[in-house]
């Protein structure tokens, strides 16, 4: 069996666990702790055997600096709190060196599904309407949610954010494959 890169392994380990959360997101609109629990875990297990204490301490840098900039998102009303997990699990997995290709990648992957879920469901003036309503509000009010527009209001469009995180991840690992 070849030798597989390790630089390649943490990116497809992501791949997989952020795979995971994103089928339960789909079907159900809940990303399980089950799903996520393990795969933190698995992430910082995976970075310590391969890269010994230097690589744990990196693997939970990288999950803190994802779960921590998805925290201030799901703070304001804008996401739920599996997404939250599952950015961290995927974080942990992924590693230091590849968090800010999967926070960019996963940020742009989420713009272009939203922007195509608006144009789909005929949405889009309403869904810029909206954009401007949140920033004025959280401009004004802080990180609190707006009393209308946030993740739990069932009659706004909502994407299941899991497909965004998988993709960012998948991305990365798709990179990380064009360089070897």
């Amino acid at each position: 069996m070849a030798h597989l890169d390790k630089e390649f392994v943490y990116p497809a380990a992501a791949s997989v666990a952020a795979l995971l959360g994103a089928g339960f997101d789909l079907k159900s609109r809940r990303i399980p702790n089950f799903v996520t629990g393990p795969a933190t875990l698995a992430g910082l297990l995976l970075h310590l055997a391969l890269d010994g204490w230097h690589g744990l301490l990196a693997s939970l840098a990288s999950g803190l600096l994802c779960g921590v900039i998805f925290l201030i998102f799901y703070l304001a009303g804008g996401m739920g709190a599996g997404d939250v997990k599952l950015i961290t699990a995927a974080g942990c997995l992924i590693g230091l060196p590849n968090s800010a290709y999967l926070l960019i990648l996963t940020s742009l992957a989420g713009g272009a599904m939203a922007l195509g879920l608006a144009l789909v469901r005929g949405q889009v003036r309403a869904t810029l309407g909206n954009m401007l309503a949140l920033a004025s509000h959280h401009k004004s009010r802080g990180l609190t949610p707006h009393p209308d527009l946030h993740v739990g209001n069932t009659c706004t469009l909502r994407l299941p954010y899991g497909l965004a995180i998988a993709a960012g991840s998948c991305i990365t690992l798709y990179l990380q494959g064009m360089q070897r």
